[in-house]
């Protein structure tokens, strides 16, 4: 397993925008191509105007297979264009984990 944590610094006072087009458009997207969401959260103490969110997969190979069906989504087409222009900046780990983890 690998759990790909990305964090998005938004303009703003944009991320209520953003957050509604995610769940409405890019989340049910994801879905429909098995992407596995762990995770979604927004900065409260820290850097502001951030959105963190992990998703789950098997392997390397199983996360481009699903974000490449993902890609061709019109719902995720939509998306990315109704939310360009929102994303600063983004961060993007693959992180696997030890042993021990839960």
């Amino acid at each position: 397993m690998i759990v790909n944590i990305r964090t998005y610094t938004l303009v703003p006072r944009m991320m209520p925008k953003y957050i509604k087009l995610f769940e409405e458009l890019g989340l049910p997207a994801m879905k429909r191509h098995g992407l596995d969401l762990m995770g979604y959260y927004t900065s409260v103490v820290g850097p502001q105007n951030q959105l963190v969110h992990l998703w789950r997969y098997d392997s390397m190979a199983d996360m481009e297979a699903k974000r490449g069906a993902r890609n061709e989504d019109a719902d995720w087409l939509k998306f990315q264009a109704e939310t360009e222009g929102l994303v600063l900046m983004q961060e993007d780990k693959i992180m696997k984990p030890t042993a021990f983890s839960p």
